[in-house]
């Protein structure tokens, strides 16, 4: 399997789970929702390097949280 079935398989399964979490504020699925698009974004760029993979889960984490919090300034 190559790196971009990985990622789609691995977004779609990650797009579903969130569903699930109907209870979350938006902050927190905004910080997940980047965290999962960031880590796929990551292997992709990097061709499935866990330092990619990883550094772009934390700073889409990093990015889905302020999203928020920018808006209500």
């Amino acid at each position: 399997m190559n790196t971009r079935s990985i990622a789609s398989i691995a977004l779609a399964v990650a797009a579903l789970s969130l569903g699930a979490c109907g209870n979350m504020s938006q902050r927190d699925r905004n910080t997940a929702t980047g965290a999962v698009v960031g880590g796929v974004a990551g292997s992709i760029l990097t061709g499935g390097s866990t330092a990619g993979t990883v550094g772009g889960a934390v700073v889409g984490g990093v990015i889905g949280d302020r999203v928020d919090r920018d808006k209500k300034k």
